[in-house]
């Protein structure tokens, strides 16, 4: 359940006049069917996300699955997911799809098997399959941005599914998933297709969490990788003049007491950009006045603080690499352990 606070007194947080989105990354059956559609109401959020560590944490720690589960015995682990989170985000879609019809965000989004990331032609047919069987236009299908997924994205836009591109890192991965959306819209589009869109998911505190120690024995400022990270890649994006990909600024909860709890959501506030966070980060961003948007940087500064990093060892490929390899295990590890729990 939404805390009082989030709701009592809250202004409206989504602000279409810079094409700035906040989205929820966050979801659970009871809360669905309660505070998520106040949240929508008061303009605080106009879309939600998922991944498999947030169903896991719903399915396993949640009473609200069990009258379902129990209709679902001669079912395999992996059908009883998928039969909740169908109902779930079926359930999220319906609440955001006002918002949708009338083309302000209203998106949920709902990731592919991970143990799928290095299968194309797998991914490809369960996002067509989670697509249909949710039966709503306002679904985004998470496809993790390895090299199967790119031909997956293509392929999944082309036939007018939106696509939510996760686990990204590096700009290689930008570009190429950049490629890939343009082509998949483009067929589309020469197909008739009216309406595709997809967010590219730049992840943005592991950076942090996984260097500041580092950088503060060399003297660089902590908590700042992430930012001239998400910086360099929404450049990037930015500087594709395609209207229909967006920037999403993920993984932007704080953890530990050394930094606010909203810290990267207002450092990252820009034009033409989608924020997903959790309840209570949310929580501490929408309790202050929203401040103005602080990118686009310049490339200059951005390019300056990675010299920086060079010049004292710090092999941002290196990074980039076991940022994914760490992404990509953490979200099987979740999907594993929940399909355990339902064996």
């Amino acid at each position: 359940m939404v805390h009082g606070s989030i709701l009592c007194g809250s202004t409206k947080m989504v602000n279409r006049d810079i094409g700035f989105s906040l989205w929820l990354d966050f979801v659970e059956r009871d809360f669905l069917k309660n505070d998520f559609s106040a949240l929508i109401e008061k303009g605080i959020i106009n879309g939600a996300t998922s991944n498999p560590s947030i169903f896991a944490s719903a399915i396993t720690t949640s009473p609200a699955y069990k009258e379902q589960l129990a209709s679902l015995s001669d079912k395999s682990p992996k059908e009883k997911y998928e039969a909740l989170a169908i109902e779930d985000i079926r359930t999220a879609a319906q609440a955001l799809r006002p918002l949708y019809d009338e083309g302000n965000d209203g998106y949920i989004s709902i990731e592919v098997d991970p143990f799928l990331s290095n299968d194309t032609k797998a991914t490809v047919a369960e996002g067509k399959r989670l697509f249909a069987a949710i039966g709503e236009p306002n679904v985004m299908v998470k496809v993790p941005a390895t090299e199967a997924g790119y031909d997956a994205m293509t392929k999944l836009l082309s036939t007018g599914i939106s696509v939510n591109a996760t686990l990204i890192f590096s700009p290689k991965q930008t570009q190429k998933a950049l490629k890939a959306m343009k082509k998949g819209l483009d067929s589309f589009e020469k197909l008739g297709g009216r309406r595709a869109e997809a967010v590219i998911s730049v992840f943005v505190s592991r950076f942090d969490r996984l260097l500041d120690a580092d950088l503060e024995k060399e003297g660089i400022p902590v908590s700042k990788t992430g930012i001239y990270n998400a910086a360099k890649i929404y450049n990037i994006i930015e500087a594709n003049h395609t209207p229909s990909v967006r920037t999403l600024f993920a993984s932007t909860g704080v953890k530990g007491d050394d930094l606010a709890a909203d810290y990267y959501m207002r450092e990252l506030l820009a034009p033409h950009s989608v924020n997903t966070a959790p309840l209570a980060t949310i929580e501490a961003f929408i309790s202050k006045k929203a401040p103005a948007p602080k990118f686009p940087l310049e490339d200059s500064e951005i390019n300056g603080y990675f010299t920086k990093l060079a010049d004292n060892g710090f092999d941002m490929d290196e990074v980039y690499s076991q940022l994914l390899k760490e992404g990509l295990e953490a979200f099987e590890k979740a999907f594993q352990e929940m399909l355990d729990s339902l064996k």
